[in-house]
């Protein structure tokens, strides 16, 4: 059913360009690029007396040193130690979260927060596309990147910014409204000058704010970014967007199932790739098989702790970028245009996205040694890339690895793809972010 999802392509609630997304994406390498994030992702608030122990019984990271003001990357997992999902958690007040991202993890707390009788009360604040008729969000969401942000965002605050490490949280004013914001990346290379600003307040400053934005950015060469930019900037930065929820098998999560609702979430997610399996558990993954292994600590209980204690010690699969080859990528451009119905996958350009989920076979020879996932060509790394996740033992800068690209049997049902063949990708193996022309 996932992999011939009847859902069709994935209508942005904001333009796909402002200008072109060449320019967009550079940017956030040369000047500074302005995101509008306030549509795409759902916001749930839990409030209540409980609040910490319910994160800490469920997330697999350490709160020891939790509080407000505070962010985390928060993975949850089942008992099994596979993956549900991840989002962003945001320590508000006391007592009082916000999780930010596609809702599989959301839910997960919500329907634990419900049934295991936590003292919390849970608010959803659901993303444009799911919100009721006649509905608005509660809150603006900008995210701003680039070498020339600083002086952006210091001009708009009238004075120097507190300063604070990677994903950690700040306040500040936009114009005299005040605003909090996560210190991070969704563009570029986390750490580096490009490292932006994920920054939010009232629904009803958001307008003020976006042109402030605009005004204080015009001497510094501020672009609007658009979802095309938006979505590559990601895998620039090793962003593999989110795991299979690993709840579609289990009878200890029946229960859970039948809590879902049948159109959310988790009923209409799709998968894509020529990574093809009748078996839906060969797509969970554990954090470890994610790139998240960091994020498990053992200094507390959490549902999936004692199954992650063993897999701790197996061999895991190591998060690379590939680079494809520019011959084999100009070539499926031409089958996909000029074969008829020969024709190869087409690479929708400069993001090729299909699927909620996607995973292409990556073969050394013809042994299977890792899956990839997102792609894009970026004007800043000058080719297309993608982010996989490879054996360790074949985790190695400069090696020479093959992607299979496209769907088994001329294409799966879903809406998003066109009939094709499957064909090949040379792609070489980088261990660190691809260096920019």
């Amino acid at each position: 059913m996932l992999r011939d999802s009847p859902t069709k392509r994935f209508r942005f609630d904001y333009p796909d360009m402002y200008t072109n997304w060449q320019d967009e994406q550079r940017g956030w390498t040369r000047t500074a690029t302005l995101f509008d994030q306030s549509h795409h992702m759902t916001d749930v608030y839990f409030e209540g007396p409980d609040v910490d122990r319910l994160l800490e019984e469920t997330g697999t990271n350490s709160f020891k040193t939790w509080a407000p003001d505070k962010a985390k990357h928060f993975v949850a997992c089942t008992e099994e130690g596979k993956m549900i999902g991840t989002a962003v958690l945001f320590g508000l007040e006391p007592n009082r979260v916000n999780v930010v991202g596609p809702t599989a993890t959301a839910n997960w707390l919500q329907y634990r927060a419900e049934k295991a009788g936590y003292d919390i009360e849970v608010l959803r604040d659901e993303r444009t596309a799911d919100q009721p008729p006649g509905g608005r969000r509660r809150t603006f969401r900008f995210e701003i990147e680039g070498p020339h942000t600083p002086k952006i965002l210091e001009k708009v605050n009238g004075g120097p910014l507190e300063q604070v490490r990677f994903f950690g949280m700040t306040r500040f004013s936009i114009g005299g409204r005040p605003v909090r914001a996560l210190a991070h990346t969704m563009a570029g290379v986390p750490g580096s000058e490009s490292m932006g600003y994920e920054i939010w307040g009232p629904v009803e400053d958001g307008k003020a704010c976006w042109q402030a934005l605009l005004e204080a950015g015009e001497e510094f060469g501020l672009v609007l970014g658009g979802a095309l930019a938006y979505y590559t900037g990601g895998i620039e930065s090793g962003y593999a967007a989110q795991p299979t929820p690993a709840i579609y098998s289990s009878p200890a999560l029946k229960s859970y199932r039948e809590w879902l609702p049948g159109n959310g979430y988790e009923g209409k997610l799709s998968i894509g790739g020529s990574f093809c399996s009748t078996d839906i558990e060969d797509y969970y993954v554990s954090p470890y098989e994610f790139g998240y292994g960091h994020l498990v600590k053992f200094d507390h209980d959490f549902v999936g702790r004692d199954a992650l204690e063993e897999l701790a010690a197996r061999p895991r699969r190591k998060k690379v970028w590939l680079r494809w080859n520019d011959e084999d990528v100009k070539w499926i451009y031409g089958s996909s245009l000029f074969d008829g119905e020969k024709r190869a996958k087409h690479l929708e350009t400069p993001l090729a996205r299909y699927a909620r989920v996607e995973l292409d076979v990556v073969l050394s020879g013809e042994r299977q040694i890792g899956v990839s996932t997102l792609r894009a060509y970026t004007v800043n790394v000058g080719c297309w890339l993608s982010v996989a996740f490879l054996d360790e033992d074949a985790a190695v800068d400069g090696a020479e690895v093959t992607l299979v690209w496209g769907e088994e049997n001329g294409g799966t049902a879903k809406g998003s793809v066109e009939r094709h063949v499957q064909t090949e990708v040379r792609a070489t193996v980088h261990t660190k972010p691809l260096p920019q022309r």
